[in-house]
This record gives structure tokens, C-alpha cells and sequence, in this order.
């Protein structure tokens, strides 16, 4: 039996028995869990919003999952491989996180791929390195039950259009890999031409592919970097985060909750939250708000609370 179909054969018996009536922490746990009941919107949690304590050792990659769930009652997570890089293809701890996450009661949402290429790469060979590179993670993604592999669509140049191409093939010939193992293959506003709204809408158009999408991100919309990075702290050019945002859900399969700070309210200084609801609404899309909180004046606990509240008050 699949960790999904133990799941869901444990729910359904659960919800069939009396007991449920009285134990309502039961009730609220089967019900994240139940593949039949599927809010519009559901809240994942972001590795990277612990990446202070991952980095510094002070929470293991193993343990995530579980605190997710115990720490901050959520119950789908989205992995980063920067905190498993060397782990793609070790089935036994592949196997263990299964095991760990399936204990905590979590479901595994996705891998977000960093360090492996860009699959809008000019040059040919690189190109197809990058490509290839992506593989493992297709097959661990498979392996721990995700739904999506988050990568990034970036080359060397300028060249939009050239860069396009580019895209259009790296992005196309991972997604018909990805195709065969049931994963999707989508692209979040990542920096460069990425955080190009329209650039990336493009892209997803003339791929035309049902397991091709995005992963709209509310903060990553820096075009250009004052030190030539693909980061985002020394931002010369940036992309209006809202319109981006639009342009990329209509094929969208996951969302990132991107948040810095919030004020007395509970509101978000930098991002309208309240906004980037309304335009996801809009849109039709259903599925998960990931939290990446990447803020400094709270904890990252903290973070992930205030962000959390914040979601739960707009989704309601």
C-alpha cells in the first residue's frame, strides 16, 4: 500500500466511527488530510523560511516535516535541495523521510531546485547539462510523492528572445521526463528574465504543456542586479510585483507567500497581501499559498506565524 493510500484508507475509517465526534483534534487532522475535502486555498510551508536554523544546524532536514506539523500546524511542506543536495539518489534516506513525514501527517509538496543549471541556457551543451542535472530530482520528487519540481529558467546574455528559445526547449525537454513520472515542472520569478511577467508567460505559452507551469513568488521580481547576481539585494530594475504576479497564474500549480515584516496590524510592510489574494481569486487558482518568510527583525518562527495569521485572515 502507497503512503497516499495508507493515508487515506486511515481518514476514511477514522471518519466512519463514532470516535470522530469526540475527539475533534482527530476531526481537524483527518480533514487536512482527506483527498475528498479540498479547500480553495491550502497553506504549505516554505524550507527556505528556516533556512537560518537548516544552515546552522539546528534543525535537521529530516526533522522539518515534523515540526512543521507540531511547531506551526501545517501539514504540507515544500522541500529545498540545498539541505539534501547529495541525497537525490540515496533511496534508504529518501525512504526515511517518507517515513518521517508520513508519521507527522504531512504531505510533501514539492522540491525547489537550486544549483543544478539554468534551463534557459544558450548554449547548447550547458543546456542539456542543466537538463539532465534535473533528472534525480524528478525521480526523488516521484520517489517522496511531490507534486511539483520547482526550477529556474535562466541563461547567460540579454538576449530575450534568444533566452526564450532556450527556455522553451530546457523547459519543455525536463517536462516531458517529468511527464512520464507524474510531476510537473514549474518555474518561479527566480531574478533576470524569470521575474518578467510577460517574458515568462511567453515561455509557458509556446511550451503548451499540461505538467509545464509557475510558481508565482510575491517578492522575487528583480530584473536586474547592481552586482550582476541573480539575487535580490542590490536591485536596480525591478518588475511590478502585482502584474507579474497576474500574469503567471493562469499557470500556476503552487504560490509563494513571500513575506519580509509585518506591522502592529498583522499587516505585511512591503507586499499588499490582502491584494495578491484578490488577484489569485481572480484568477481561479486552487491549490497551496506557500510561506517563505525571509525576514531578520522577527525569528523565523515568529515569521512564519505572523504570516501564517495573515493567509488564514484572507483566505477565510
Amino acid at each position: 500500500m502507497t503512503i497516499r493510500n495508507r493515508r487515506s484508507f486511515i481518514i476514511k475509517g477514522a471518519m466512519s466511527t463514532a470516535a470522530m465526534i469526540w475527539f475533534p483534534g482527530l476531526k481537524r487532522f483527518a480533514k487536512t488530510l482527506d483527498a475528498s475535502d479540498k479547500p480553495r486555498f491550502k497553506i504549505s510551508l516554505a524550507q527556505w523560511s528556516l533556512h537560518k536554523a537548516l544552515f546552522s544546524g539546528e534543525l535537521n532536514h529530516l526533522d522539518f516535516a515534523a515540526k512543521a506539523a507540531k511547531d506551526f500546524d501545517i501539514y504540507a511542506v515544500e522541500y529545498v535541495n540545498q539541505f539534501f543536495k547529495d541525497k537525490a539518489t540515496d533511496s534508504q534516506y529518501l525512504a526515511e523521510m517518507n517515513t518521517r513525514a508520513n508519521d507527522a501527517g504531512v504531505y510533501q509538496h514539492l522540491i525547489m531546485v537550486d544549483g543544478e543549471g539554468g534551463l534557459a541556457e544558450p548554449d547548447v551543451a550547458k543546456r542539456k547539462e542543466a537538463v539532465e542535472n534535473h533528472y534525480k530530482w524528478i525521480d526523488a520528487a516521484k520517489t517522496l510523492g511531490c507534486r511539483s519540481v520547482r526550477v529556474n529558467a535562466y541563461g547567460a546574455g540579454n538576449d530575450a528572445l534568444a533566452l526564450h528559445d532556450a527556455a522553451v526547449d530546457g523547459l519543455g525537454r525536463l517536462a516531458t521526463y517529468a511527464k512520464a513520472a507524474g510531476i510537473n515542472v514549474i518555474v518561479e520569478n527566480h531574478g533576470g528574465l524569470s521575474s518578467d511577467g510577460q517574458w515568462l508567460k511567453g515561455v509557458m505559452k509556446e511550451i503548451g504543456m499540461s505538467n509545464c507551469g509557475t510558481l508565482p513568488d510575491f517578492g522575487n521580481f528583480c530584473i536586474v542586479n547592481g552586482d550582476g547576481s541573480m539575487g535580490h539585494n542590490t536591485c536596480i530594475k525591478e518588475y511590478d510585483r502585482y502584474k507579474g504576479v497576474e500574469e503567471m497564474l493562469p499557470y500556476a500549480k503552487a504560490v509563494s507567500a513571500k513575506s519580509y515584516d509585518f506591522d502592529a496590524a498583522g499587516s505585511e510592510t512591503k507586499i499588499d497581501f490582502g491584494r495578491m489574494v484578490q488577484l489569485i481569486r481572480k484568477s481561479g487558482y486552487k491549490g497551496y499559498l506557500g510561506i517563505e518568510y525571509e525576514g531578520s527583525r522577527l525569528s523565523e518562527s515568529e515569521g512564519i506565524m505572523a504570516t501564517k495569521k495573515l493567509l488564514e485572515h484572507l483566505i477565510q
